[in-house]
């Protein structure tokens, strides 16, 4: 009985669940596309290229691990494991060879090495590595024309690369690795044998010995294919693999296993992708119950007048709550399904952007499971029964009569409930500020700031008609002068501030999310970038668009006629415990004269004078306890541990990292070693330094706030990730907006008709609407403004120690002009179409 009545009602109700069937759809859309990356990061598939003609690879552990025993009362022990992974690749020593090749069903190990090895002279369009031409079986990779390198100044190619950019054997190419660049000539074109070019990578094959220099890693290889002899079985053969390497750190890989070990970069992002997707999920979840209650409750306050007649004609209060829970259900059933089905392309194109980006690589396969749309549509439905259930509360819990004298007018103030609740959120988004101004790391500060907005949402939602009451009292004055619009538009801002909450809370949740997500990472990258400038001594920045400068050219630099010294730098994440910092290796000599990191305490001349001690930031000295004269034990790139002492504590930490470490130490455990910079004091011009590079092609000599720019633009480009992830949320949020409005401005057919009647005419009829618009777009642009500001600045002082978020003008006048926008169209399309039907005929009809 309940489920027909809830099935006509929807039938004769198409338009006011059609704004709830539309949010409910566009969040299903969203928690599935969040989900499916998120399941992406989990289960992705990382296709392996170099490794797939060894059925069995083994590796180097690549996390950092750390035991802690915590001792119970009754004397008990527990022992708790955990492991983080490292930023650089961690190499396997060579001998581990002797322990694998003596053993039954192994016909073969080959010692792998991948190393930095990328072509100066031609474009290249995707990473590129040399190897050794005696691991070249390891794929395998036969010769299709040409020999074998034979001497040193010989390299094999890989004949996708040569076909891309037209190279062919006895041709000359300018190899860029960990050391000087040098040309070699192209003795050979290989291709993988019975396979496809190579994706995601051009590989360099150089002989032997010229690959084991330019690894620099004596007595270490990257990894071991072992081929197994005929007949072998496979899974028997790794336990005796394990077993032999029983008491070592290397690992064992087979089948999609071996992808990760091929490509760390790729096993990084879906760590990187399971972060995102969480956190994308978790903020579409909060802004969606908001926008959706929001939704739910318009709805219902526009059928106030239905509901109080079925309360008068002996409806009970439960079968109230079971016709709206029914009446949900049926939407969120019909909405979830349609939007998990939407969620899926879209989580094809966020995929694919991701790796347009250079987010995630393009080997990580996307996952494309049930799980995220089953969960979208139990969202769906839960979210909107609790939604239904919670909005028709009240008109299930009060008298009939009551009810109906509600359904004529609106209610002086909200329930005593709703306003607890509002102060209750309006306390805690208070906390979370206070919260946020105390978080010194991005990853910490970065969900508090975004909860925090939803949060203090949220109490604008519930304090809504308080506040609207509070601003129409404001507004009244001036919006008299616009005459009879402005004195309608007020009367109803004022009457129906419960109706028009609806609409605000939206609008502000869209601009103060909007304007924290543009402000939040200009606030931090121009901090850093201040510190960085301020704290720059040279005259001169070396740069270049390669993978990096050699440090003979840096040596050619020192050289120099009228150079005082040149600080090669490097940058990657060490691990100090299992907490990540940034850190940066720096050239010690001379070191005073091109950099300033504001020391507070300790000596820089102690650092540079030293290659056992370390500089650290304040806020890291403050993390990890430490002091001039204390030992930092940390973990480098590579996962190998070193310990130091602390010889300077520096006050620029967001300009130049958390950790400054001798340069040497910190190259030797890279990927990369070349510098990403040169710092270079003196008097020598920019003519003298650019002829003494010529040798070495890419590299520019720029003025210092020519660098900063190019830094920011880099920024930019990483912040734009950030930007799409949020901006599938802002998009939901302004078709919130758009829904909300319409459904406001179409229910008012009758009031209209009234006015009509009584001596209106059209145009003053929406210039009411458009007046009342404009009222709603400052009301919520105050408040929007209001909780971003707040939480910027209290973001602003826990990263920045500044109370001065980045603010820019043209932005946030584009953020609000784009709302004001909305709100008009929002508005004036659907009274225009309400105002199509007769005056008459409408009043008839509705009586």
């Amino acid at each position: 009985m309940m489920l027909r009545y809830a099935l006509r009602t929807i039938r004769d109700r198409k338009g006011g669940f059609l704004g709830a069937l539309l949010a409910l759809m566009c969040a299903a859309a969203l928690i599935t596309a969040c989900g499916t990356l998120l399941e992406t990061g989990l289960r992705g598939r990382i296709a392996t290229e170099r490794y797939a003609g060894a059925p069995l690879v083994v590796s180097a552990d690549q996390n950092v691990h750390r035991t802690t025993v915590k001792h119970k009362g009754n004397g008990e022990t527990k022992a708790k494991h955990k492991a983080k992974p490292v930023a650089e690749r961690a190499w396997l020593p060579a001998a581990t060879a002797d322990r694998i090749r003596p053993l039954e069903g192994v016909r073969q190990v080959i010692p792998e090495l991948t190393f930095l090895a990328e072509p100066v002279t031609e474009p290249v369009d995707r990473p590129s590595y040399g190897h050794s031409w005696a691991s070249a079986s390891i794929t395998p990779f036969t010769l299709t024309t040409g020999r074998a390198p034979a001497t040193a100044d010989d390299i094999v190619i890989d004949r996708g690369f040569a076909e891309r950019v037209g190279l062919k054997p006895g041709d000359r190419l300018t190899v860029q690795s960990t050391g000087a660049p040098r040309p070699y000539r192209i003795s050979g074109i290989a291709a993988p044998a019975g396979r496809g070019e190579l994706q995601q990578q051009t590989s360099l094959f150089f002989l032997a010995a010229e690959a084991e220099r330019l690894a620099a890693r004596p007595g270490q290889v990257t990894a071991l294919g072992v081929l197994p002899a005929p007949g072998t079985d496979l899974t028997e053969l790794k336990r005796r693999v394990e077993r032999a390497l029983k008491g070592t750190t290397a690992q064992v890989a087979t089948g999609d296993d071996r992808g990760p070990v091929e490509f760390l970069d790729a096993a990084g992002a879906r760590t990187k992708l399971v972060s995102m997707g969480g956190a994308m999920g978790g903020t579409s979840l909060l802004v969606a119950i908001l926008v959706v209650v929001g939704t739910f409750a318009l709805s219902i306050q526009q059928r106030h007048r239905e509901l109080a007649l079925l309360r008068a004609i002996a409806a009970t209060s439960r079968q109230i709550r079971r016709l709206l829970g029914r009446e949900a259900l049926i939407v969120g059933a019909v909405a979830g399904v349609l939007g998990s089905l939407a969620g899926l392309p879209l989580a094809t194109w966020l995929h694919s952007r991701f790796i347009d980006m250079g987010a995630i690589p393009a080997n990580l396969e996307r996952t494309a499971g049930i799980f995220p749309a089953f969960a979208a549509v139990a969202v769906t439905l839960l979210g909107a029964w609790a939604a239904a259930r919670t909005s028709g509360r009240r008109i299930a819990r009060i008298r009939p009569a009551e009810a109906m004298a509600e359904s004529a007018v609106e209610r002086d103030r909200p329930a005593r409930g709703r306003i607890a609740a509002g102060l209750v959120l309006l306390a805690g988004g208070g906390v979370l500020v206070a919260v946020l101004s105390g978080l010194h790391v991005e990853a910490a500060s970065t969900p508090v700031t975004f909860l925090a907005v939803v949060v203090l949402a949220t109490a604008v939602s519930l304090l809504g008609p308080l506040l609207i009451r509070m601003a129409s009292a404001l507004l009244a004055g001036p919006l008299r002068l616009a005459g009879f619009g402005g004195t309608l538009a007020t009367a109803n801002i004022r009457g129906n501030s419960t109706r028009m909450a609806a609409v605000v809370t939206p609008l502000t949740l869209l601009i103060g999310m909007t304007c924290t997500v543009l402000f939040v990472q200009p606030t931090l990258g121009s901090a850093a970038r201040n510190q960085a400038r301020e704290g720059t001594r040279a005259t001169w920045v070396l740069a270049t668009q390669g993978p990096g400068i050699p440090s003979v050219a840096a040596e050619t630099v020192r050289t120099t006629q009228g150079v005082t010294a040149a600080t090669e730098v490097v940058r990657t994440t060490v691990r100090v415990g299992l907490d990540k910092y940034q850190a940066q290796g720096v050239t010690q000599a001379g070191l005073s004269r091109t950099w300033d990191p504001e020391v507070t305490g300790g000596s820089l001349a102690d650092f540079a004078a030293d290659p056992g001690t370390a500089a650290v930031s304040e806020l890291a000295a403050e993390r990890l306890g430490l002091h001039p004269g204390s030992t930092l034990k940390l973990h480098l790139g590579d996962g190998t541990p070193a310990t130091l002492t602390v010889a300077a504590v520096y006050a620029r930490g967001l300009g130049f990292g958390d950790l400054t470490l001798p340069h040497d130490l910190v190259a030797r455990h890279m990927d990369n070693p070349l510098a990403a910079t040169v710092l270079v004091a003196g008097d020598s011009d920019r003519g003298r330094l650019a002829a003494a590079l010529k040798k070495f092609p890419g590299i520019a000599v720029l003025a210092p706030a020519t660098a900063d720019r190019l830094q920011a633009d880099r920024q930019q480009e990483n912040a734009e990730v950030n930007y799409l992830a949020m901006g599938l949320i802002l998009a939901f949020t302004a078709i919130a907006v758009v829904n909300t409005l319409a459904m406001s401005v179409s229910e008012r057919i009758k009031e209209f008709a009234m006015l009509r009647l009584a001596g209106a005419t059209r145009r003053q009829v929406l210039r009411m609407l458009r007046i009342e618009a404009l009222s709603i777009l400052l009301i919520a642009a105050v408040l929007g403004t209001g909780i971003a500001l707040a939480v910027l600045t209290a973001f602003s002082i826990g990263m920045t120690g500044s109370a001065a978020p980045t603010v820019m003008p043209v932005v946030y006048a584009t953020v609000v002009g784009a709302a004001a926008l909305l709100v008009l169209v929002a508005s004036a399309l659907p009274g225009r179409v309400a105002l199509k039907a007769r005056p008459v005929e409408v009043a008839a009809s509705q009586r």
